[in-house]
């Protein structure tokens, strides 16, 4: 992929589309991870302002530092950037008390904390008239739906849901994003035990590239191995998490029953 180019077409669309909705710029959050910094960056480079949030939860701590890091470089670097870190720890703790703690929904509490996030985007959004900024990349949103429905799947726009996870690196690298950020293994940071994004799938995201890129016209009869395993994995995921890559599904009356009414 031409990266320059594809800088340049996202980056204008990015201000294109903000001019049309007659906002001020961007809110992107910040999670330590390749994602967010590129897209934080891509909207910068509109010159539009950009609002950068850090909103940690229990954080790990290595991961608030490469966020502080980060943010710190890009202010440097575009003048119309600023951040805020907003500890939001109490507030899940708070909702924690009248919510099931057991065990078994763990996983539910990690999709609390993405919603608790993006509601409180949405607060700084709505506040200053500017957009939420997804950073959901195409393997994450169209290939196994890996991230949380209302949570960081809220957004206004997504400026690299066209992206495999390798392009995404490829346009960090392009843009100079700090090496801690570009090394670090990705983790969506909704775990105590800070699990990473491969232990949570199962694959890698090279291995989900690839699954993707053959989902459409091969079977996992075909594969062997570790490959068939890697499929069998994709399969599974993009299949049980079609519920937030469709769209809301609708009952539609029939047009005697509207008659009636």
């Amino acid at each position: 992929m031409k990266t320059k180019k594809a800088i340049e077409h996202i980056t204008s669309w990015l201000k294109n589309y903000s001019n049309q909705s007659k906002t001020k710029g961007f809110v992107v959050g910040i999670s330590g991870g390749i994602d967010s910094a590129l897209t934080s960056t891509l909207c910068a480079l509109t010159g539009k302002e950009v609002l950068c949030l850090l909103m940690p939860i229990h954080q790990h701590q290595n991961e608030f530092d490469r966020s502080h890091e980060h943010v710190e470089w890009l202010c440097k670097n575009f003048p119309n950037v600023s951040y805020t870190t907003v500890d939001l720890s109490e507030t899940f703790d708070t909702l924690s008390k009248v919510v099931p703690s057991e065990e078994k929904y763990n996983l539910t509490r990690a999709n609390t904390r993405a919603r608790i996030r993006m509601t409180t985007l949405y607060a700084f959004a709505g506040t200053h008239g500017m957009l939420v900024a997804g950073t959901g990349n195409k393997v994450e949103d169209f290939g196994v739906g890996f991230y949380t429905k209302y949570g960081d799947g809220g957004v206004d726009l997504s400026p690299i849901a066209d992206l495999m996870k390798s392009e995404v690196f490829a346009l960090a690298k392009e843009l100079n994003i700090i090496n801690a950020i570009q090394t670090a293994k990705p983790t969506d940071g909704l775990w105590a035990d800070g699990r990473t994004d491969e232990d949570q799938l199962g694959a890698s995201y090279d291995e989900l590239e690839w699954a993707m890129k053959t989902y459409a016209t091969d079977t996992e009869n075909r594969f062997s191995g570790r490959q068939k395993e890697v499929f069998k994995i994709f399969t599974d995921l993009h299949l049980s998490n079609q519920h937030k890559m469709d769209a809301i599904p609708v009952c539609i009356l029939p047009e005697n029953l509207k008659e009636a009414l």
